[in-house]
């Protein structure tokens, strides 16, 4: 009995149990179930914001292709627009053009009927006037011809005459002092010259530096240079002076380089003094190489080429003594040979006649004097000592070379523009040219150039030919030599021309 409970009991249990687990299973189920379909749903709106989002985005991207496709029609319609205006602008000138070319081959078929016409009328009245005149065309111009060389034959020995006198008759040795003593009367009055430097400064500043810590830098450049340092108010600009102008642009190139430098102080000052000597000597022996390889001059010794050189930093009465001088040497030389001198005398003459001016700033004595010493030094012949002492009429000359030295001293010197005049004589003899060659008829302007040296005057090609500018250069020329006073000679520059002006667009 006891056993047939345990046995029920036990099937009961089991029964229980399996019913037990079957509700766990189906609840666990249920549950999977549950989150399956939640899962689902989730999926299914997490489906719908993905579909929705992705529409909005084709809308924007199709409203954006939308609007760049319409700003590209805008702009096709802009290029057809230009392209339809540049057609219309290419039609209108090539109407144009054609016009053109139609009214161009009237005027030209008209001016072959004019021209036509005018060799007709230029033959007619040629005909005509050699009924009157009783003369050909050949003949007229054979007896124009021979009026102008009759004229031109007259001025010429006019010209002749006034140059040379009575040389041609009497060749001796007086005739030739007596011209060039003649040539000489051309000497004038002069201006004096110019002993001080301008140096341009970066900016005001630089002023302070130049002068430095209790005027330390400008004295100790003054003190080395030997020059003065003039500091004023003119602005970004200082002014070196001194009579020695050797020394001068010795100082003027220290100046520049401690400027370019930006330090100044006197160790950096003795170092450009020294670079700026060096390149003095330099140019000073260039110039006196280049002068005398100009001149054909080539046994002076290096020493003496050195003082011609120094001329170059020279000035007297404002005129540059080495150029003066190489001017002179030219002038000479070509008098010389006109006179049958010695050229090569003369050339050397000329060159070394201011040389004492290289070292009159240093030594005590006239430049002839020291040029006098300076030619002894170097044994040169005594035809070019004369040459150097007898050029201010201290002396007597003693030679036709030293003669025509002093000749050319006075032409070089005096020539219009060579040396300083007052502003008011200089202005005044250029009206007074101007004015004198403006009173011809046919003259539209007159421009005098070269300081006085040349006169260039344009004249109305309607109103002058060819023949007539010749003429009236002659005649200009001829009125000045009668009315006006100076030195040297003008030299008078007729200018006819016509200008056909057109533009290529």
């Amino acid at each position: 009995m006891s056993i047939l409970w345990i046995i029920g009991a036990a099937i009961a249990g089991l029964a229980v149990g399996y019913y037990t687990r079957k509700a766990q299973i189906a609840s666990q189920v249920d549950s999977a179930e549950a989150k399956a379909a939640k899962t689902l749903e989730d999926a299914k709106t997490k489906e719908k914001e993905i579909l929705l989002e992705a529409k909005a985005k084709a809308i924007e991207v199709v409203d954006a292709a939308k609007k760049s496709e319409q700003e590209f029609r805008n702009q096709i319609i802009k290029v057809e627009e230009r392209l339809t205006k540049k057609e219309s602008d290419l039609e209108r000138k090539m109407t144009e053009a054609e016009n053109l070319k139609t009214e161009i081959a009237k005027k030209k078929e008209e001016i072959i009927k004019t021209q036509d016409e005018m060799r007709e009328l230029k033959q007619r009245q040629l005909e005509q006037l050699q009924k009157i005149s009783g003369l050909t065309t050949e003949e007229a111009r054979k007896v124009l011809m021979d009026a102008q060389e009759k004229s031109m034959k007259e001025e010429l020995a006019s010209l002749t005459r006034k140059l040379v006198g009575n040389a041609r008759e009497d060749a001796d040795k007086k005739a030739k002092e007596i011209v060039a003593m003649a040539i000489q009367r051309c000497a004038s009055e002069v201006t004096s010259e110019t002993t001080t430097t301008t140096v341009s400064l970066p900016n005001e500043e630089m002023k302070g530096r130049i002068i430095g810590k209790e005027g330390r830098n400008i004295r100790t450049f003054e003190q080395m240079l030997g020059v003065e340092v003039i500091v004023d108010d003119t602005p970004d600009t200082v002014v070196i002076s001194g009579f020695n102008s050797v020394r001068r642009h010795i100082a003027k190139i220290a100046l520049e380089k401690l400027i370019a430098d930006g330090r100044i102080h006197p160790a950096k000052i003795e170092e450009a003094t020294e670079k700026a000597k060096k390149e003095v000597a330099e140019m000073i022996k260039e110039a006196g190489e280049a002068a005398v390889y100009e001149l054909g001059i080539a046994d002076f010794p290096p020493k003496l080429v050195q003082l011609i050189g120094r001329l170059k930093f020279r000035t007297s009465y404002g005129q540059n003594v080495l150029k003066h001088s190489v001017e002179m040497a030219k002038l000479a030389a070509l008098i010389a040979e006109e006179l049958g001198a010695d050229v090569a005398t003369v050339k050397k003459g000329a060159l070394l006649h201011d040389v004492g001016k290289a070292l009159d700033q240093d030594m005590e004595g006239t430049h002839v004097e020291i040029g006098k010493q300076i030619a002894k030094k170097f044994n040169l012949p005594e035809k070019i000592i004369n040459a150097i002492e007898a050029h201010h009429g201290d002396v007597e000359y003693t030679s036709i070379e030293a003669a025509i030295v002093d000749a050319a001293d006075n032409i070089s010197g005096s020539r219009p523009g060579a040396r300083r005049d007052t502003y008011e004589q200089y202005i005044q003899r250029l009206e007074e040219l101007e004015n004198l060659a403006t009173g011809f008829a046919g003259v539209e302007k007159v421009y005098a150039i070269q300081a006085g040296r040349e006169i260039r005057v344009f004249v109305s090609p309607g109103k002058v030919d060819d023949w007539s500018a010749t003429k009236l250069a002659r005649d200009i020329a001829n009125k000045i030599e009668q009315d006006l006073k100076y030195p040297g000679e003008i030299k008078v520059m007729v200018i006819r021309e016509t200008r056909v002006i057109e533009y290529a667009r």
